[in-house]
């Protein structure tokens, strides 16, 4: 049997894509059991995040197998395979061993270096294991992942080549001002209370937010969340809400990230509309436009008129209340482009245009509401980045602002450190694949030996009991000798490339029965399994990364 790999990434296809093949929990439970049943295959595992597809399997045949894996990633994907294909990549043995290796470091991430993934395949690993779809193959390779991943993190400085989703996110949206002082302050809406969004909350909280709101379908993972954040030292307020109640928490909230399971919008377009003029009924009515000595005020503009598209001085700190001036409502359109060249986050001056008197127009603050959407499919609306008032950043614009950010030095290092662990993985592997062999050909020879001194009893009836040890001893002694030097040796050949054919080797020149060495895989693999879950927990890290 062999290691393959059939799946696909941002790396290999469109945001729009990956949306549309997102799986459920239920529809990776499918696909694992239906994998298993496939010919091909004799375990599986899928590794399913916001931005990769995945599923590996152990096979025996490698062209059907890939034929296999892919049908049915269409299938539950709901993806044609005609559509699919043309983005799918497929990785076999130590190639497929090494890919996953560098997407425990963080060297195939969105973001170079997060740390978030160690805990998606820990996630990955347990639910196979739970569907009893891991078999001895995919326990190795998962759980060697997860020390890979850690071992990259500790001995390297991988961390400083990127951030965390979330905070190369929060980063986006401060755009030039530090997170720290651009979150001080601020109410956030924090929508699900998922592994992500736990990070995401944590991390809000970390940066100075006055206040965090969880909704969640589940109120009591919500209430659960915003209890570890009220006790984390932090000094945040957190509440928690019902899902129902997001409509109106949006109206008051600074800055909102949502990373649900949900297969559809969370928010639509017309939510976060509703949300922003909710905002400037709040602030306009709660504000004397009469009163104003701002002539840039955006709820009450004075009478007097201004040549348009001329540049707005900074308010001063007796100005208006609002904040800043609307910026120019074109560049809302321009989605992740706004990180540098909005006016809101210092790319330059605000033009703004002046009419008539007129009435008051229900127009948001430039930057009124930063949306922040982890989720994959997403949660929030495209759109809403074209409201005037609205900041969205969402997967799609954290992979084109991420495209060309610097490689630290320290990515060759681990980059060695994955291929020398694939090399160890692979030499492991190998030898444990005759180890089967020879423990087989060892109980042949000791069944020998006992035949043999059962005769020898049968025709020495008189023989004593000290004179029968020690020929039974003698005996033994000359099997052991005998067998030493080879199974040392095929072991030591079998862990090199190209060696699993030793383990064939010996079983037909001491003509064992395959019957027995499966036997004895059996055997091993039981008395392996109790440690495979144990190991598991010894891996249990925080499932997310740096913050």
């Amino acid at each position: 049997m062999s290691l393959l790999v059939v799946g696909l990434s941002h790396r290999s296809a469109p945001v729009s894509v990956l949306e549309r093949a997102a799986l459920t929990v239920d529809a990776q439970a499918r696909l694992l059991h239906d994998t298993v049943a496939a010919e091909p295959a004799a375990e599986a595992a899928v590794l399913a995040t916001c931005n990769r597809i995945e599923l590996y399997a152990d096979v025996d045949k490698f062209h059907a197998g890939v034929a296999e894996l892919s049908t049915l990633l269409a299938l539950h994907s709901e993806v044609g395979l005609e559509e699919l294909t043309p983005y799918l990549y497929v990785h076999y043995e130590d190639r497929a061993v090494h890919h996953l290796f560098s997407v425990a470091c963080g060297l195939d991430s969105m973001v170079v270096g997060e740390g978030q993934i160690l805990g998606q395949i820990k996630d990955a690993l347990a639910r196979a294991q739970e569907l009893h779809t891991a078999g001895r193959l995919l326990n190795d390779l998962f759980q060697q992942a997860l020390r890979v991943g850690k071992r990259a993190h500790s001995e390297t400085g991988i961390d400083r080549a990127g951030q965390s989703l979330v905070t190369f996110g929060l980063e986006q949206l401060a755009g030039r001002e530090p997170v720290h002082a651009w979150a001080k302050g601020k109410r956030a809406l924090v929508i699900g209370a998922g592994s992500m969004s736990s990070l995401a909350a944590a991390t809000l909280a970390r940066s100075g937010v006055d206040e965090v709101v969880v909704a969640n379908r589940t109120l009591d993972r919500a209430e659960r969340l915003a209890e570890i954040l009220t006790e984390g030292g932090t000094g945040v307020v957190a509440r928690a809400v019902p899902m129902a109640q997001v409509a109106g928490e949006l109206t008051r909230a600074d800055v909102a990230v949502s990373c649900t399971g949900a297969t559809g919008l969370v928010l639509t377009a017309a939510d976060v509309e509703a949300a922003l003029a909710g905002r400037v009924s709040d602030v306009r009515d709660g504000h004397d436009g009469s009163a104003c000595d701002d002539d840039d005020c955006v709820i009450a503009p004075h009478t007097a008129t201004a040549a348009p598209d001329t540049a707005a001085p900074a308010p001063d700190a007796g100005g208006c209340p609002v904040g800043p001036r609307v910026g120019d409502e074109t560049a809302y359109e321009q989605h992740a482009a706004l990180v540098d060249n909005s006016p809101a986050v210092g790319g330059g001056p605000v033009r703004v245009g002046r009419t008539a008197p007129a009435a008051v127009v229900p127009v948001a603050r430039a930057a009124a509401l930063y949306l922040l959407d982890l989720a994959m499919p997403r949660d929030i609306d495209a759109a809403a980045h074209r409201l005037a008032g609205a900041r969205l950043v969402d997967i799609e614009s954290l992979a084109d602002a991420s495209a060309d950010a610097p490689m630290a030095a320290d990515v060759d290092a681990v980059r060695t450190i994955v291929s020398d662990e694939v090399a160890a993985f692979g030499a492991a592997q190998r030898a444990a694949h005759i180890t089967p062999t020879v423990v087989a050909l060892r109980t042949m020879a000791a069944d020998v030996v006992s035949g043999e001194i059962a005769r020898l009893d049968g025709r020495l009836p008189g023989l004593g009991d000290k004179e029968r040890a020690e020929i039974t001893q003698t005996v033994r002694r000359v099997v052991d000798k005998l067998l030493h030097a080879p199974t040392v040796r095929v072991k030591q050949l079998a862990s090199e490339p190209g060696g699993a054919g030793y383990a064939d080797a010996l079983r037909t020149l001491f003509d064992l029965d395959p019957e027995t060495v499966a036997a004895v895989s059996r055997a091993d693999l039981l008395s392996n399994a109790g440690g495979q879950q144990n190991q598991l927990h010894e891996n249990d890290e925080p499932k997310r990364g740096r913050a």
